[in-house]
């Protein structure tokens, strides 16, 4: 079984889009399931739509920082953009999809308890946990650990299984300023890292018509 993994979408409808063209087109991959590790909002210009993507393919998806923030209202410990984005949010997500952010675990296991998706550390949702510091001690009885939250891509494959974190689609950090997500083969356990390009100018300047800071688009050009 082939399992697209994704995190990280931050409102990021562009991103988004490649990633899914991606695993849709010719040479695309046809996975048995998609899942996400959080954060579908956030940041970006398009947070309703990230949302109805995500729900209107029935993606599992836990919990992330992002996704809290907008459900509660706060934005406590945020920087000036962080909370923008959040802001931005609430004002352009209705009831339905704010009470559906607020439905989501803090953590979940899915496809016949073989992954476990968390957002960014099994014993804390909001610890950031880089790939060298995986661990594994850090699985349970699931053959998969899915993190995200650092919005760096990476994985590390133990004799107990695999942690993994596919990178952010909407918003890289590790210098890459592609849109990243993961395929894992749970059959055997093999991690597949991809990257997708896509028209970060577009991002760019809906961020300005938003009214978002300029920063949270140009940081996308740097994948930082």
């Amino acid at each position: 079984m082939q399992v697209a993994v994704l995190s990280d979408i931050h409102a990021n409808k562009v991103a988004l889009d490649a990633v899914l063209d991606d695993l849709a087109g010719d040479a695309g991959t046809d996975p048995d399931a998609m899942v996400c590790a959080g954060d579908v909002v956030g940041y970006n210009p398009w947070p309703a739509e990230c949302v109805a993507a995500v729900r209107e393919r029935g993606i599992p998806t836990v919990m992330g920082n992002h996704d809290r923030a907008v459900a509660s209202d706060t934005t406590f410990r945020f920087n000036s953009m962080a909370a923008a984005g959040v802001e931005h949010a609430r004002e352009a997500l209705d009831d339905d999809a704010v009470e559906w952010l607020a439905d989501l675990p803090d953590s979940r296991t899915v496809l016949d308890g073989r992954l476990k998706l968390v957002h960014g550390h099994p014993d804390d949702p909001d610890r950031y946990t880089y790939p060298d510091e995986f661990s594994a001690s850090m699985l349970d009885d699931e053959d998969v650990l899915v993190t995200g939250h650092t919005h760096v891509q990476g994985h590390r494959v133990f004799e107990e299984g695999v942690v993994m974190n596919p990178g952010s689609v909407g918003q890289p950090r590790d210098s890459d300023p592609r849109a990243a997500y993961a395929l894992v083969d749970l059959d055997d356990l093999a991690v597949e890292e991809r990257r997708v390009e896509y028209d970060v100018d577009t991002v760019v300047d809906a961020v300005r018509e938003a009214g978002l800071p300029d920063r949270i688009g140009q940081r996308l050009y740097d994948g930082r």
